[in-house]
């Protein structure tokens, strides 16, 4: 899916009133996707600083996955706007935070804060304000994706999830399926919901064949 002149127009008056550095929140295991909710439960001193600032602020911050060497962090992650607050008597806040759109890490800002920021840049990701999914068939996937979850223990209650939209479909799978750091940044890079959707198929496809395979080698 490519976009119009007119439409690239469009989508870069929107980007024009992002911040091109954000507040960033490092956090394993852990991806998002616009139009999602991500509740966290904030409880260290810098990320407090950091909720606190970002909600005086534009209540802006970007979530990203950190890596396993050092402090480290991948290079796309993905913006929220605090959507809701609650502090606790115990000192710890609640968020919950509504994806806007992906970004790619430029580089780190030096500052004297206890949390990270870095500029950014929303170019490769216009398509996140305005993405619908098409005519792709997804019912193998749903299939596949049923199996996978119960193999793994993993309880999600089906009923409910069919009143989610095509799109909000794919990207739920994507956050909760229990698969490797590695793959999970994979399927937040996908640019296209086609993609995707075939990313996502192939992994769990590894996954059921490595279980089969297993299985025929135990008996």
């Amino acid at each position: 899916m490519s976009l119009s002149i007119a439409e690239n127009f469009y989508y870069n008056d929107i980007m024009k009133n992002l911040p091109n550095v954000i507040p960033v929140f490092p956090l394993s295991g852990v991806i998002y996707f616009p139009k999602t909710n991500l509740p966290l439960n904030i409880f260290e001193q810098r990320y407090l600083d950091l909720v606190n600032d970002t909600y005086e602020n534009d209540k802006l911050m970007g979530m990203i996955q950190s890596q396993k060497k050092g402090d480290q962090v991948y290079n796309v992650g993905c913006l929220g706007k605090i959507s809701e607050l609650q502090k606790s008597e115990d000192g710890r806040v609640l968020i919950n935070l509504t994806g806007i759109t992906r970004f790619k890490i430029l580089q780190e800002i030096n500052n004297k804060k206890l949390y990270r920021e870095f500029k950014v840049d929303y170019q490769s990701f216009k398509l996140d304000f305005n993405e619908t999914l098409g005519d792709e068939n997804t019912e193998t996937l749903m299939e596949k994706a049923k199996i996978f979850f119960k193999r793994n223990g993993l309880l999600l209650n089906w009923r409910e999830f069919e009143k989610l939209d095509k799109a909000q479909k794919i990207n739920t799978l994507a956050m909760i399926a229990p698969v490797t750091n590695e793959e999970k940044q994979k399927l937040l890079e996908s640019l296209t919901i086609k993609d995707k959707i075939e990313t996502l198929e192939n992994i769990i496809n590894f996954y059921l064949h490595e279980a089969n395979f297993n299985n025929q080698t135990v008996q």
